[in-house]
């Protein structure tokens, strides 16, 4: 068995409900897959003596878990006044229209298509609910309308699918791009050094204990991918499936169609900067 503690983030081992912080609590979904890992975390954000609370991506559209999420922050004597997603997948939004219904909340995103109501969110906007503060992190590179949220009382980042709390995360081309991941990545290295952020929140397994760690990691693992991949067209696989085949031959072959996703983000991000044939004269 392998330390917790001397793995990337230094995760806390097994994925369940309950508190991670003084001010989240999470709310494990039952959509668990090689995708999603234990499930979608519903984060539950409050301060400590408030009654009013702020949920992070409701998640699947499962009637059980929305509810659970409902009785959870009743438990706590808490109310749900506001309803964010970090982004618009699935597994993370889907549920979010009938939550709203059974909350009678609004839901802000930063694509328009997924917000009920009049406000929406954006990089640089302080969320205050009942004595909480939220920062809004611009974090594209997953997906174009990715988005963390900045925890400083606790000094914790929520980071949807930007950052997992075990293995790494698809960039979902072509939606997604390489370069605005990895500007992301440095964003949130700047937080943990600037911001005392040390935990990172994932919205699919373990809370992390070194967020920096994480970051470093991160950028790391893109790095030697990016080489892979140039190497692999070196050698002339020119498809993304046969660069797939090459530089994911120890990967989960039910994960091969997600890889095939980063794999053109990163063919595109190679063009783009001249590293291989195809790119702007």
């Amino acid at each position: 068995m392998t330390d917790a503690a001397a793995l990337p983030g230094q995760p806390r081992g097994t994925v369940t409900s309950g508190a991670a912080t003084a001010r989240a609590v999470n709310v494990l979904a039952p959509n668990a897959s090689a995708m999603t890992l234990d499930g979608t975390n519903t984060w539950l954000v409050s301060e400590p003596d408030s009654e009013l609370a702020v949920v992070i991506d409701p998640g699947p559209l499962d009637e059980s878990h929305l509810r659970a999420v409902i009785a959870t922050a009743e438990r706590a004597g808490k109310r749900v006044a506001l309803t964010l997603l970090t982004h618009g997948h699935p597994d993370h939004a889907e549920g979010a229209g009938r939550f709203a219904e059974l909350t009678g909340t609004e839901v802000r995103a930063l694509d328009p298509a997924l917000r009920l109501g009049d406000e929406g969110l954006a990089a640089g906007n302080v969320i205050r609910t009942g004595g909480l503060e939220l920062r809004v992190v611009a974090t594209p590179g997953h997906t174009s309308d990715s988005l963390c949220f900045h925890l400083p009382a606790d000094g914790a980042v929520l980071t949807g699918d930007t950052i997992l709390g075990r293995g790494t995360t698809v960039v979902a081309h072509p939606d997604g791009r390489l370069g605005d991941y990895l500007d992301s990545l440095r964003r949130l290295r700047s937080l943990t050094v600037d911001d005392g952020v040390h935990t990172v929140l994932p919205g699919h397994g373990p809370v992390l204990e070194d967020a920096q760690g994480a970051v470093e990691y991160y950028l790391a693992h893109r790095a030697h991918r990016l080489a892979q991949v140039e190497t692999a067209v070196e050698k002339g696989l020119v498809t993304p499936e046969a660069v797939v085949a090459a530089v994911y031959a120890d990967v989960d072959r039910s994960l091969w169609p997600a890889a095939t996703w980063s794999v053109q983000a990163q063919l595109e991000y190679l063009r783009d900067h001249g590293l291989i044939p195809g790119g702007p004269e």
